[in-house]
């Protein structure tokens, strides 16, 4: 399967935001931004496919922080993904932001 460049805008939050943060910008070369408890996330990345790359981050994140949330658009080729967690959402077409 041939990679893919996704453009993600999330939500990632936790009980405690500070143990993920240095791991957070490891994982994602983008636009982070501390909210009241986690980060909005902006940036671009590439892989098989929007379900591939949600379980990576979020299980990546989940290892060092259990009660870690991920709220997930990643859009590529038109198309937004969804995704709470491990779960999809739906898909639709991608608006022009």
């Amino acid at each position: 399967m041939t990679e893919q460049c996704f453009q993600l805008v999330a939500g990632v939050s936790s009980d405690n935001p500070a143990v993920i943060e240095s791991l957070l910008r490891q994982l994602v070369q983008g636009e982070i931004t501390k909210t009241a408890d986690g980060f909005h996330i902006q940036a671009s990345l590439s892989g098989a496919s929007a379900r591939d790359l949600n379980r990576r981050l979020l299980s990546a994140l989940r290892r060092v922080q259990q009660l870690t949330r991920l709220r997930a658009e990643w859009t590529s080729a038109g198309v937004t993904h969804r995704f709470f967690d491990y779960v999809p959402k739906g898909t639709r077409p991608a608006t022009g932001r």
